[in-house]
């Protein structure tokens, strides 16, 4: 399970919080993977088809800075996960595309430009977004992104070439207001005494929920609804860097959708 069975060193730890109320989504046609559910699931890896010429295009869209306007903090420690994830999916064969603090408009753009392209010989489309999280949106770095926009992008009638096929959005992003056990919250938030080599934990913000995708979409969450994301300022948030080892581990022996299988139980 990610981030709860990992033992985490408690140096300089503080959290960031930055909330709003979550509210709950009712699932329809989607296969939802939360690291901290404990709901049974169909396999994904059982229902596709792993064999195409090309495994696929990954886009990264890594966030650490914002406009001032919308008063959140930097995400420090995102840059380890971009590099980690980047890394570890062009070991597993995709095509990574990696961006960085973009506009909203200019992050609905690229998608767009993603879902227009012929996935016809691939086995199946991934879009990473590390960011901060409000109710059913993330954040770009001057405003909020319903994630159904970026969803309704690949329902079959407007990428008919990935019908059939997973497409996976792996959301690092906060989803509600609690903590998991062994987080203490404290009150400062990036105080200048902190020692710069201290491996603080900090929160993403506010909480993000699921609505109807559509069939053939893994939609694959950092935590379980209700829950804060935790991320290290050193070593990347705990949801990537579990991901990310168990490629390390089994991604010369297993498909991408069971490792993610794997880092959701």
């Amino acid at each position: 399970m990610a981030g709860a069975g990992r033992q985490r060193a408690a140096v300089a730890e503080q959290i960031q919080v930055d909330s709003h109320p979550t509210f709950q989504a009712e699932d329809k046609n989607i296969i939802e993977k939360d690291s901290l559910d404990k709901r049974q699931h169909l396999d994904p890896a059982a229902q596709y088809k792993m064999n195409h010429k090309r495994r696929g295009v990954a886009v990264i869209f890594n966030h650490e800075h914002f406009n001032w306007l919308l008063k959140l903090p930097d995400r420090r420690g995102t840059f380890a996960d971009r590099e980690n994830l980047k890394r570890s999916m062009t070991n597993l064969g995709f095509e990574v595309k990696c961006f960085d603090d973009l506009k909203a408009e200019e992050v609905l753009q690229h998608i767009s430009e993603v879902s227009v392209d012929d996935h016809s010989d691939a086995d199946c489309f991934v879009c990473v977004f590390l960011s901060h999280g409000e109710d059913d949106h993330v954040y770009a770095y001057d405003a909020k992104i319903k994630i159904q926009m970026m969803t309704n992008m690949f329902r079959g009638d407007k990428c008919p070439s990935l019908v059939g096929k997973p497409k996976i959005f792996i959301i690092q992003a906060c989803r509600g207001d609690k903590h998991d056990e062994a987080v203490y919250v404290q009150d400062a938030v990036d105080y200048a005494l902190e020692e710069p080599d201290s491996n603080i934990t900090e929160v993403d913000a506010a909480g993000v929920y699921t609505l109807p995708a559509g069939a053939d979409f893994l939609m694959c969450y950092s935590v379980a609804e209700g829950y804060f994301s935790h991320r290290e300022i050193i070593n990347g948030s705990w949801y990537i860097q579990d991901l990310c080892e168990m490629v390390q581990h089994y991604g010369s022996s297993l498909e991408f959708t069971e490792l993610l299988t794997l880092v959701n139980r």
